[in-house]
């Protein structure tokens, strides 16, 4: 049997992920979707607008029939390594047939032309990515501008291809299957609505724009047209117990005192801190009073605002290069379960029966594997995830909601 695999964030979720959601059931006579989901913390390095739980029972109430927790040590990734860390999780699985995925193109020979490239990585295309980061340039704008300069006039459209978010991660889920030969058939579907960074309302309106009218307007107004009826009473339900909503300048005071409190050696460790990044961070911290002048005086052409709030989160949850290193040299290591439908959990007694990694469907399931693999990189890789939560946990508006354990007492939402 077919079954689905779509890699997501639902932050939160939306008409287009609901499009999505179908169009890959109606290409794939209504197979079996299973999600793997980032946490609570994202790729942007920013704690999602609502909990883990809340976005899980969005997409099974949209369809989905098992949701999965992506890890904190990927979801808070680049592209590469979160795609990485995804699709080992669904290959892992046992049962993932297809991957499922949107992108602004609907041409999948151009995507796979460029996925040649980023694996092979002919020497020319090498050595035209090291110039443009001689040059000061980021790492995404150096490599996009080395595909556009190795490429030529093979590709007219292909500066508007990599320009587009949802193409730079369904290039990097082609690389991750190629490289690793995984074994999971490519959907692609062509996103519609809203661009990525849109902060209009629409039917078929960005993450970005429900967010920042959540964030503004502190309410559900005129958000009707642009979500599910399910999800929009999820984020009614979740507001009104005090649980919504939540944003990166809730963590400021946190991020700050970190920055000043820890020491420069320390700060050498942690991941991505390289070239004397470290001394720009620090001092930033001192003269900075609020979080936006701090990312303001750390970025630069080389280091862009979604790449600094990354680094943020590896400074605040100490996320090592030694510890990295253990994580991407085993990949994820347990199926966390955040919630199931009816058809959902007979997808999951058959994960439960061809899965290479221990399936954790309760919580006492989580702190079980966790003390009994003292010193491992389970062990880590769950602690981590944990500390996560119970960070986020604190960021909710409401202090009787706070409480630390909720990885080890929460059941999945069953749908």
């Amino acid at each position: 049997m077919a079954i689905i695999g779509i890699v997501a964030e639902y932050n939160p979720f939306h008409n287009g992920h609901l499009h999505l959601i179908t169009e890959a059931k109606q290409k794939n006579s209504s197979c079996p979707i299973v999600c793997v989901m980032s946490g609570n913390f994202l790729q942007r390095g920013e704690p999602a607008i609502c909990n883990k739980w809340a976005r899980a029972e969005m997409a099974l109430k949209s369809g989905a029939d098992v949701v999965i927790e992506l890890p904190f040590c990927f979801s808070v990734r680049s592209a590469y390594y979160f795609a990485q860390g995804a699709l080992r999780l669904l290959q892992r699985s046992g049962v993932i047939t297809h991957l499922a995925f949107g992108a602004e193109s609907d041409d999948l020979q151009v995507l796979n032309s460029i996925t040649e490239i980023l694996a092979a990585e002919p020497a020319v295309y090498s050595n035209l990515v090291k110039k443009n980061l001689a040059s000061g340039k980021s790492f995404p704008l150096a490599r996009s501008q080395a595909l556009q300069q190795y490429m030529g006039k093979r590709s007219a459209d292909l500066q508007a291809v990599l320009s587009g978010p949802n193409n730079i991660l369904a290039i990097e889920y082609l690389r991750v299957i190629k490289e690793e030969s995984l074994t999971l058939a490519p959907i692609l579907i062509k996103r519609k609505g809203s661009g990525y960074h849109d902060t209009n309302l629409a039917p078929l309106a960005s993450a970005t724009a429900i967010r920042n009218h959540l964030l503004t307007n502190n309410g559900l107004n005129d958000l009707g047209g642009s979500m599910p009826q399910a999800s929009l009473k999820i984020l009614e339900r979740e507001i009104s117990l005090g649980r919504c909503p939540v944003s990166l300048d809730t963590l400021e005071r946190a991020v700050l005192i970190k920055l000043r409190t820890i020491s420069l050696p320390d700060l050498r460790t942690i991941y991505e801190i390289s070239e004397g990044l470290e001394s720009r961070f620090k001092e930033a911290a001192g003269c900075s009073g609020t979080l936006n002048q701090l990312l303001q005086s750390v970025k630069s052409k080389r280091y862009s605002f979604t790449r600094i709030k990354r680094t943020l989160m590896y400074i605040l949850f100490e996320l090592t290069n030694e510890q990295i290193s253990g994580f991407d040299q085993h990949g994820p290591m347990y199926l966390h379960i955040l919630g199931f439908s009816a058809k959902g959990q007979k997808i999951l007694q058959e994960i439960k029966n061809k899965s290479e990694l221990p399936v954790l469907s309760r919580g006492k399931d989580m702190k079980k594997n966790r003390d009994e693999n003292p010193g491992s990189t389970l062990r880590a890789m769950i602690d981590l995830e944990v500390r996560a939560t119970d960070v986020y946990t604190l960021l909710y508006p409401e202090p009787s909601q706070r409480q630390a354990g909720k990885d080890f007492t929460t059941s999945p939402i069953i749908v």
